[in-house]
């Protein structure tokens, strides 16, 4: 059997330059540096490598979530921020554009190189 040291997942944009200043600045996470490409450092420790693909396709389906105490509160600040929630049919989601009664409260907005995060209240509802 294989012995893994270490794992880590990693997804795609078509700029690093833009991709650092979003996901350090605005999310406010650790972003540094791994063979010319981005590291992002996660909440509890996990890393995620971000690298360039001038082709890039945004991916359909969320490649983060990001677990939060109070997720209005949450909502508000990134919107504060610039952050742009989405709304997808066949959710129930507020003005805001949370969604709730899924079992968990969720909002889900895009970084810029149009990749879907989640942001998902730790109160099951």
């Amino acid at each position: 059997m294989v012995q893994y040291t270490d794992a880590f997942s990693g997804f795609a944009v078509p700029d690093l330059d833009v991709a650092r200043s979003f996901y350090g600045d605005v999310l406010g996470l650790e972003v540094g540096e791994e063979m010319g490409q981005l590291a992002l450092t996660l909440p509890g420790g996990s890393r995620v490598f971000v690298y360039q693909k001038d082709d890039h396709q945004p991916a359909v389906f969320t490649i983060l979530n990001f677990v939060v105490g109070d997720i209005e509160a949450a909502v508000d600040e990134m919107a504060g921020k610039g952050v742009r929630f989405e709304f997808y049919d066949g959710f129930d989601q507020d003005a805001r554009g949370i969604s709730r009664g899924m079992g968990v409260e969720i909002a889900w907005f895009t970084d810029p190189a149009g990749n879907i995060v989640g942001l998902i209240g730790n109160e099951i509802t």
